[in-house]
């Protein structure tokens, strides 16, 4: 059984990405939890519905339609951090920056407490029924709780099966097993093959097959410079395709990657000549990475050129409020990237070591220092594109009047420094807005005034009602650059402000029935059954005090549930003496006496509690943030997450550094070390930046900009978000945009051409279409059924009817059609069967006859036979006559038969039987076999064995193995040598496989 349903992304023009997979057995698997711009808390109702019953979850990649509401379902669903959850090494450490960027760039991330819950706990207030009506925000996750729930998540590697373990609360998975494949959209990407009993099923959304500068393809057809021309086997024929239909509509651009590149940098070209400021507007850590690697090694080709300099008279950045992360994260994944990008890195190291071996004089040093830099530097160590963290730095380089050319998050417009560049740039007529994708509309922002930014961009861009300006390139080709002429254009700024008055009252409200409810809850559950001593011990374990956080935090934690549970634990130690007993003692300071008459049991004793060693049976558990990389250390404003001194509260007399006498704000909240950093300019300079990822404010003939540009004055700096409980606020403004518009499509994505031509070569048997929309998944469904009606109706067994296109909500029952039959050998058939052991399997073919035979005509042993005549003889024969007439009246029963070929047919089928292997021989496997028995071999290449320096064997994509005897290395060897490697070699084969025929 196979049952699929989308939760979010499915007929939709919203780019958010959620689906169902339920297996047999109520097995259910999460794919993605993505979010448009909207960060509408109501398209998450589905999700947390589900959240009880889940077994595992996956996610695809590291964008915000398919991770971004990751981090409010940890901190707001209370069972979600406990399924457990796979993704490969850079989904997580990108998803990481994404999140951590989104919500210190906009409040909207932070969702709103809905109003009929504030209804419900102010109702007895008559007075604050206005103040119900502002939009009041939860508490958002904390750096340091998004690092935290990423560390949850289990690394994968591409091409390697795993089984997961399940949830708690989830059945038992049965063998259901997982591979991640490369999906080429973005680093890390993922497709997703899921086994489970007969059901193969593969999850593709948002895949690339084309071959870019930094990512390689798709694996469909192998990856990267496989150059098959069939789909792997792994991903060949599955019992369901899910795979999304967006750009079904779009056709590809001729000319491919190249003219897509060239095209990019002859718009940048054009803007620059007239003095103009470009913005590109692209996502935080996906998609960003492939323009700023193009955009880098532009600008260094052309610094060794000897033609026109347009580019080297523009600055070049990069902005973003974590964007150092971002490339400190892309620098040590190189791995995951195409070959080309690694080949680069080892030529820059070979390089970089020759002139250290070379610098052994004053003359060579000089030289050295004098050659041209333009190909210095790996594949993201930037020397032209500058990172902008702070909005203080993108104000001030906006004031320059220079040619600028700007990357900033994010596509839609509506968060991050691309707004508030756009608002800047909006009335120069020489500047351009580059759009490299369609932004989408979220699932509520349908109406005119309610859409993002980047979609009324693009919807501008299609209707080109004030002309377009036709530039030229310099070979000739016309560029198209469409007029905004002079329209207005509202913005909406989202501000959070902190509660004043009656509001906090409302809010205060709220909490205090919120902490009602879950006292109630957590008093009639099972954790009721706690001891004392194990909420002491509990207590001692942990890192943070409750004491120490200021109320502000403490409601925001109110409204998790799981925090609440932890919260009242804790809490439990300030009770009175009647609730908590003779343990009064340990839990409130200042209590020395107790009194002990007529006491029974424990409360007689002086209380000890005994320290607990958690583990299981794999030895002591650990803590995972004690393990964590450094640069994982980093993302929480350079303090350890382990780091317990955060955490004590300051005593009497107590020694404090200067450091932490400033950490602390006026509520008495410790202030993020990141604040403290800002303001020590002075002691900033004198730190590596690169060891962050932040450009040293040198640009690339070594000038100093740190004091113009790039200097950070906190100062000025109103950015930072308020703490305590804050409301949403409104703002706008309207701004008359002059400035042109471009599109060059980088998004990275399946166009028509990829899907027609893949689809029919996977062969899938049902086929399920999401993620697009409404026009893009009928034009797709319409394509695939005539591909299917051409081949007669069928498409591997399957008919017209298996290509869906469900809508949210919709569940879709794509299981295999399977049928199953019992049938019986007969004792000469089985007498005849030759097994044959594969990997601990046996393995039989047969060959037989099919009949239809009754019960009684089976043949019988002896035994049996002796046995039915003694039990006959013992009955009377009333009952034997009984029986008789109750046989006679009954119809025969049938058994299909399967017994031995009649000898006339024998001869016949013995010439069509074909042998056949079983089994699959690993390379790695052949070797050690080989070296055991005094052969040398050694692998060559990838996938090439080498065996005696004769005989090479090869496993091709699709398992097969091609075993091939090249000329004689050394002349003065023996054929007769050869020909007993060779056939040594084929003899290990087949010892490997079982060779089976009918006959």
């Amino acid at each position: 059984m196979f049952d699929f349903t989308p939760l979010l992304g499915a007929q939709s023009t919203s780019p958010a990405s959620q689906s169902l997979l339920e297996f047999e057995g109520g097995i259910k698997v999460l794919i993605d939890v993505g979010w448009d711009e909207d960060f509408n808390v109501e398209q998450l109702k589905s999700l947390e519905r589900h959240v009880p019953t889940l077994s595992i979850i996956l996610l695809t990649h590291a964008t915000a339609a398919h991770i971004a509401a990751f981090a409010h379902c940890c901190k707001h669903f209370p069972l979600f951090t406990q399924i457990p959850i796979y993704a490969t090494t850079p989904v997580i450490s990108l998803g990481r920056t994404l999140l951590q960027d989104i919500y210190s760039s906009t409040p909207l991330a932070s969702t709103t407490i809905p109003k009929s819950y504030l209804s419900e706990s102010s109702y007895s207030y008559s007075s604050l029924s206005d103040a119900v009506s502002t939009q009041y925000l939860l508490q958002p996750p904390t750096t340091e709780e998004i690092a935290s729930y990423f560390s949850l998540i289990n690394p994968l590697k591409y091409s390697q099966p795993h089984q997961p373990l399940p949830s708690p609360f989830s059945p038992p998975l049965n063998g259901l097993t997982i591979t991640a494949y490369n999906a080429g959209h973005t680093l890390g990407g993922t497709i997703w093959h899921l086994q489970h009993e007969v059901e193969s099923v593969v999850y593709a959304v948002d895949w690339n097959q084309v071959r870019e500068n930094v990512l390689s393809g798709a694996a469909w057809l192998g990856g990267a410079g496989a150059g098959g021309a069939e789909v792997i086997e792994q991903l060949r024929k599955p019992t369901a395709l899910v795979c999304s239909s967006k750009g079904a509509e779009r056709n590809p651009l001729a000319g491919g990657r190249a003219k897509r590149d060239a095209l990019l940098l002859d718009m940048i070209r054009t803007s620059v000549a007239k003095g103009g400021t470009v913005l590109i507007p692209t996502d935080t850590s996906a998609r960003v990475l492939e323009l700023a690697y193009l955009l880098e090694h532009a600008w260094r080709k052309e610094a060794d050129s000897q033609g026109d300099k347009n580019l080297q008279s523009a600055k070049l950045y990069l902005a973003s409020r974590n964007v150092g992360a971002t490339m400190r994260y892309a620098r040590s994944m190189l791995e995951w990237m195409d070959e080309n990008v690694v080949r680069e890195f080892e030529a820059e190291a070979n390089t970089t070591a020759d002139r250290q071996n070379k610098r052994t004089d004053s003359k060579v040093a000089v030289q050295e220092v004098n050659r041209p830099t333009g190909k210095s530097g790996g594949p993201f160590d930037f020397k032209y594109v500058k990172l902008l963290e702070r909005k203080s730095q993108v104000n001030r380089i906006l004031a320059n009047q220079t040619p600028q050319v700007i990357l900033a998050s994010d596509t839609s417009l509506e968060w991050g420094f691309s707004r508030e560049v756009l608002r800047r740039i909006a009335d120069g007529p020489s500047n351009l807005v580059i759009l490299t994708a369609d932004p989408g509309v979220g699932a509520g922002s349908i109406a005119e005034d309610n859409k993002s930014l980047g979609r009324t961009f693009w919807d501008w861009y299609q209707e080109r009602r004030d002309g377009v300006a036709m530039e030229t390139t310099s070979d000739g080709q016309p560029l198209e650059q469409v007029h905004t002429g002079g329209r207005e254009l509202q913005i909406h700024d989202v501000l959070r402000a902190p509660l004043e008055g009656k509001e906090l009252l409302v809010y205060q409200q709220y909490l205090a029935t919120q902490r009602q409810l879950q006292n109630t809850l957590q008093n009639t559950g099972d954790t009721n059954l706690e001891t004392s001593a194990d909420a002491i011990d509990e207590a001692s374990s942990t890192n943070s005090s409750s004491s120490d956080e200021s109320d502000p935090e403490r409601q925001g934690k109110a409204l998790n549930i799981s925090a609440t549970l932890a919260h009242s634990n804790r809490n439990k130690l300030g009770a009175n003496k009647e609730t908590v007993g003779v343990n009064v003692l340990l839990r409130q300071p200042g209590v020395y006496d107790y009194d002990v008459r007529n006491k029974k049991g424990r409360e007689s004793l002086f209380p000890y509690v005994t320290k607990r060693r958690r583990a299981d049976d794999f030895g002591e558990l650990i803590r995972p943030e004690d393990y964590l990389r450094a640069e994982e250390r980093d993302e929480i404003n350079g303090q350890d997450m382990r780091d317990a001194e955060s955490g004590k509260q300051s005593r009497l007399g107590q020694k404090r550094k200067w450091e932490d006498a400033r950490l602390r704000n006026a509520n008495g909240r410790r202030v993020s070390n990141g604040n403290i950093k800002r303001r020590r300019t002075g002691q900033m300079s004198n730190i590596d930046p690169s060891a962050n990822g932040v450009n040293s404010g040198h640009d690339a003939q070594g000038h100093d900009t740190t004091g113009d540009e790039l200097s950070d004055d906190s100062s000025s700096e109103s950015e930072e978000l308020s703490d305590g409980p804050a409301k949403l606020v409104y703002k706008s403004s309207t701004v008359q945009v002059n400035l042109r518009i471009a599109f060059v499509d980088f998004a990275g994505l399946h166009d028509q051409r990829s899907l027609s031509m893949l689809i029919p070569l996977i062969q899938p048997r049902k086929l399920i279409l999401i993620g697009g929309s409404k026009s893009e998944t009928a034009w797709l469904a319409n394509d695939c059924r005539q591909k299917l009606r051409s081949k007669s109706g069928t498409m591997n067994g399957g008919t017209m009817d298996d290509i869906f296109s469900p809508g949210i909500d919709e569940v879709v029952s794509a299981s295999m059609d399977t049928n199953a039959w019992t049938v019986k050998l007969s004792e000469g058939l089985v007498k005849r069967l030759h097994w044959q052991n594969v990997r601990g399997l046996s393995v039989v073919t047969l060959l037989g006859r099919l009949a239809a035979t009754a019960a009684d005509e089976q043949p019988q042993t002896e035994a049996l036979r002796k046995k039915r005549q003694k039990m006959l003889k013992d009955e009377p024969e009333a009952s034997d006559l009984e029986n008789l007439s109750l046989v006679s009246d009954k119809a025969p029963r049938l058994i299909p038969t399967l017994d031995t070929l009649p000898p006339s047919m024998t001869a016949a089928t013995r010439s069509v039987a074909q042998p056949l292997h079983v089994g699959d021989l690993r390379l790695a496997d052949l070797r050690k076999m080989l070296q055991s028995i005094g052969h040398i071999a050694e692998f060559r290449g990838e996938g090439t064995l080498l065996i005696d320096d004769l005989v090479a064997v090869r496993k091709s994509g699709t398992g097969q193995i091609e075993v091939e005897g090249g000329g004689l290395r050394n002349p003065e060897l023996r054929p007769r040598e050869y020909e007993a490697s060779f056939y040594a070699v084929k003899r290990r084969i087949y010892e490997g496989l079982a060779i089976i025929a009918g006959g």
